[in-house]
């Protein structure tokens, strides 16, 4: 089978199969990229805000296809998929409405004589390799800032979401984008190092494993190339005693359970104070079991499929592994029989360092709890973890709840809220979670000149 195939996660069947290009084809869309930019970083700025809106609008005049497409492609329930296209479009709207204000040169209060301004400018052409379980969202949040700061983008998709990859590229090209400025690339990974170390290219953003980071970062350093890599996430949930635990439930059940779980800032450690351990975890468990199977074309199922049978095989090992050595299941744990990719909502409780779910991140339906006799204790359990992204705090004393969220290793925390992406928020991590920030004006520099221009009157 090829390296690049549509296989419905509903049956376990190849639907559709794509060729990898060759590698004087690699050759060609570097140097188109690379030309495609001279001009591109040259149009106006309202040319290139005009795009952006176009895109947005082409979402969402194609919602209803694109979110069908999804849930073929990689099992996501309609519902959950079409409220990733209105994200999608939400993000491209925000750069072509905010982004010139983003570009303002800004005007430098300095000591010596003269003026000093820093003026934002592209770099070049990028690539980006982003995966397949936000398969728009992750794709818009690296190329719509890009575009607008007029870099050109060379974009290797998930292999098991080519037909997506496609519509992104037509979707983007009929909204007016010229030729090599968006470009698909069903590479391999080998012909994409050769792309990151070409000197056509400037910068690689990937969103991925951490083994994939390790990877791509090695190439970018090697070769002095700008990388910003966005990577696994194990989030805490912490349970204060005095939350309110009716609603804390219903939002680490969200947390965990949408997409089938498969999410870096999911809640996939939730860490309960003792106080109110039995009343969360019956109210958990009431909640996880209405995160019911079905097919993700039906508007109403809630949890579909995971997206390959490859992803479900790991995860079951990684609960069968802590099973074996002692952890308690309260709900699911077991591969139903059938076709398909899927795996039920599971609650784990009694995991220690012993077992692999205590270390690994669990890329699916997976909760494990943890009882915790103090903050103090939510914390350095929070933070005995080599990921950094994403946390959430529930307690209605906020000022307390503060405080235990300035001590997370993190770089996203919500207060009485789980993390949640939006166009001027941003979003990134620390430690093995990654490098860089995507979103808001903070995703806009990432791969900018921040050029100093200093005059002096004659």
């Amino acid at each position: 089978m090829s390296k690049y195939a549509t296989v419905d996660p509903t049956t376990g069947s190849v639907v559709k199969q794509f060729d990898t290009m060759t590698d004087a084809e690699v050759d060609s869309v570097l140097e188109t990229a690379h030309a495609a930019y001279l001009t591109w970083r040259r149009v106006d700025l309202a040319e290139r805000t005009g795009l952006l809106q176009r895109i947005a609008d082409a979402y969402r005049e194609r919602s209803d296809e694109l979110a069908l497409l999804m849930s073929t492609e990689m099992g996501k329930p309609v519902a959950q998929a079409k409220g990733e296209v209105a994200l999608v479009a939400s993000i491209y709207e925000y750069y072509a409405t905010k982004g010139p204000d983003f570009l303002e040169d800004e005007l430098l209060d300095i000591a010596g004589k003269g003026t000093a301004v820093v003026r934002t400018e592209p770099i070049g052409a990028l690539v980006g390799i982003m995966p397949w379980n936000y398969p728009h969202y992750q794709v818009a949040r690296f190329v719509a800032p890009n575009l607008l700061l007029g870099n050109t983008i060379l974009l290797k998709h998930a292999a098991n979401c080519p037909q997506q990859a496609l519509e992104i590229a037509e979707l983007i090209s009929q909204a007016g984008a010229p030729a090599g400025v968006y470009q698909n690339l069903f590479a391999t990974n080998e012909q994409v190092a050769t792309m990151i170390a070409s000197p056509l290219v400037q910068g690689v953003s990937l969103t991925g494993s951490e083994r994939a980071g390790q990877a791509v970062g090695s190439v970018a350093g090697a070769n002095m190339k700008k990388c910003v890599l966005e990577l696994g996430g194990s989030d805490p949930f912490i349970v204060l005693a005095d939350a309110d635990v009716s609603v804390a439930a219903r939002e680490a059940a969200t947390g965990r359970f949408a997409n089938a779980g498969q999410a870096c800032t999911s809640s996939k450690r939730l860490i309960v104070e003792d106080e109110v351990w039995d009343e969360f975890l019956e109210s958990f468990l009431s909640e996880a079991r209405q995160w019911t199977l079905g097919d993700p074309s039906s508007k109403e199922t809630k949890m579909g499929p995971m997206a390959s049978l490859t992803g479900r095989t790991e995860l079951a090992a990684q609960v069968d592994d802590a099973v074996e050595k002692g952890a308690t299941v309260h709900l699911g744990g077991a591969v139903p029989d059938g076709p398909g990719a899927f795996y039920p909502a599971t609650v784990l409780s009694g995991v220690d360092p012993t077992m692999r779910a205590y270390r690994e991140e669990l890329f699916g339906p997976v909760a494990v709890l943890y009882r915790v006799d103090s903050a103090q204790q939510a914390v350095a359990v929070a933070n005995d973890s080599a990921f950094g992204l994403g946390a959430a705090v529930f307690g209605r004393d906020e000022t307390r709840a503060r405080d235990v969220a300035d001590q997370l290793e993190v770089g996203m925390v919500g207060i009485n809220t789980t993390v949640k992406s939006a166009p001027d928020l941003p979003f990134g991590g620390v430690k093995t979670s990654g490098i860089g920030r995507e979103l808001g004006r903070f995703g806009l520099d990432e791969f900018a000149n921040k050029k100093l221009v200093r005059g002096l009157a004659t």
